[in-house]
């Protein structure tokens, strides 16, 4: 069993910043890519950033320079840096890794984190 658990979400006034977490446990062989995706009422879930093994990382193009993806491989942890934060980006947050376990290869997501944007 794969666990995924987020933490860092809340209320931020605009332009301010906050950093999500996502920590993975279980019976983990390895992680592959890891990433960030955000889902308001009625829309669609929507990518916000990936990061690959070996670092190198994706953004979509509304988050390019205010979001800064980052991983720790050896605490299998996801972090998500965002600042210059505005309304728009009021969303719940979810973090997705692709795991390797002895037996399998699967996506796993977190149960999400709201962040509130908003004065």
């Amino acid at each position: 069993q794969v666990g995924l658990v987020e933490s860092g979400g809340g209320l931020v006034q605009p332009g301010g910043s906050l950093r999500l977490s996502c920590a993975a446990s279980g019976s983990i062989f390895s992680i592959d890519a890891m990433g960030w995706y955000r889902q308001t009422p009625g829309k669609q879930r929507e990518l916000v950033a990936t990061i690959t093994r070996g670092g190198s990382t994706n953004y979509a193009d509304s988050m390019k320079g205010r979001f800064t993806i980052s991983r720790d491989t050896a605490k299998n942890t996801v972090y998500l840096r965002m600042n210059s934060l505005n309304p728009e980006d009021t969303a719940v947050y979810y973090c997705n890794m692709r795991v390797r376990t002895r037996y399998s290869l699967g996506d796993y997501w977190g149960q999400g984190t709201q962040v509130t944007v908003s004065s």
